[in-house]
């Protein structure tokens, strides 16, 4: 986990704690969302990635307000202070991150059956 920290600290040029909060979103909306068997190979590739997802879910209430899915999954990044060009680069960054881990054919399935994803790919 703190290899995808600092990478995506470095590359989005956020704090190491805003990139490790915006990965437990990230993951806990695609277990929710995406195709499991390779979302679940995507946590398992990620140590610490759990306990990433577990944090996230604290405060989600506001998620639940908007009937969750991709654009609650905003909401709560930019309250975070990024903005759509910084989630972007993030999320490009995780997908990457991704593919490394689980391999190409596993990450494009994440994409494509997960709503919305594609927009962020």
């Amino acid at each position: 986990m703190d290899e995808l920290i600092g990478l995506l600290a470095a590359k989005a040029g956020i704090d190491r704690a805003v990139a490790e909060k915006t990965i437990g979103i990230i993951l806990n909306f695609l277990r929710n969302e995406g195709p499991s068997q390779q979302v679940q190979a995507l946590i398992d590739g990620i140590p610490g990635a759990e306990a990433a997802i577990a944090t996230s879910r604290a405060g989600s209430g506001i998620s639940r307000l908007m009937g969750g899915g991709l654009m609650a999954v905003g909401t709560r990044l930019m309250g975070l202070g990024l903005g759509i060009t910084d989630i972007q680069a993030i999320a490009r960054e995780l997908f990457r991150f991704g593919r490394d881990k689980i391999g190409a054919d596993q990450m494009s399935a994440i994409v494509a059956g997960t709503p919305g994803l594609s927009q962020l790919a």
